[in-house]
């Protein structure tokens, strides 16, 4: 009966949806499920065995071949009226315990159901917080690799610029500026293929010895 009382509670708390506690609720089910299999467990033996002296009394009886004298009970009525309630009372315990372990299997399958269901909304959203990040990572990857390109072609054309202006003083017919100017295209294409290469080189899965 107590079992009872306390998976009629939970039952009630499992409808609050508002303040229900889908984590405790499913260890206190599990905790009255296991305390019922223990009783159970000790009681099956003793109910067993009170079916077979029932059976034992039964047979026993039908050996005395009892006939009924007026004004006298007889021995299979005297013990029919004590032992049949008995034997009742023992199937309507086992009847009960049946009962009430189907219906904590209900209840715990239905309550790990919705913890299944609020496990996947927390992937979900998680998996959703992580495709955020890994965009923002990539514009992020984007303007630096912008910013790297700009960088570095700015010192290779600072380099050329300082070598035609070394290689004018050898009397070249190009004038250092116009040489640094046409560098400028070529130093931020070559810079940004070599930008590249290298980051889809590190993208690129490694692969095994063997393959």
């Amino acid at each position: 009966r107590r079992i009872e009382d306390r998976l009629a509670q939970t039952t009630l708390e499992m409808k609050a949806v508002e303040t229900r506690d889908s984590q405790t609720l499913l260890a206190d089910l599990t905790e009255l499920a296991a305390e019922l299999e223990a009783d159970a467990a000790s009681s099956l033996y003793r109910f067993g065995a009170s079916r077979a002296y029932d059976g034992i009394v039964s047979e026993r009886l039908e050996a005395l071949d009892e006939e009924s004298v007026q004004g006298y009970d007889t021995w299979a009525g005297f013990l029919q009226r004590r032992m049949a309630p008995a034997m009742r009372t023992c199937r309507s315990v086992e009847e009960r315990q049946a009962n009430l372990s189907r219906k904590l299997t209900r209840a715990t399958t239905l309550l790990r159901t919705w913890v299944d269901v609020d496990v996947e909304k927390q992937n979900r959203d998680l998996l959703a917080s992580m495709n955020n990040r890994a965009r923002l990572q990539l514009r992020l990857q984007q303007t630096v690799e912008g910013l790297s390109v700009a960088a570095v072609s700015y010192y290779v054309v600072g380099l050329i610029g300082y070598v035609a202006k070394g290689a004018s003083s050898f009397g070249h017919a190009f004038a250092p500026e116009v040489v640094t100017a046409a560098s400028v295209p070529v130093a931020i294409l070559l810079v940004w293929w070599g930008v590249r290469r290298v980051r889809k080189m590190h993208s690129e899965p490694a692969k095994h010895p063997g393959e």
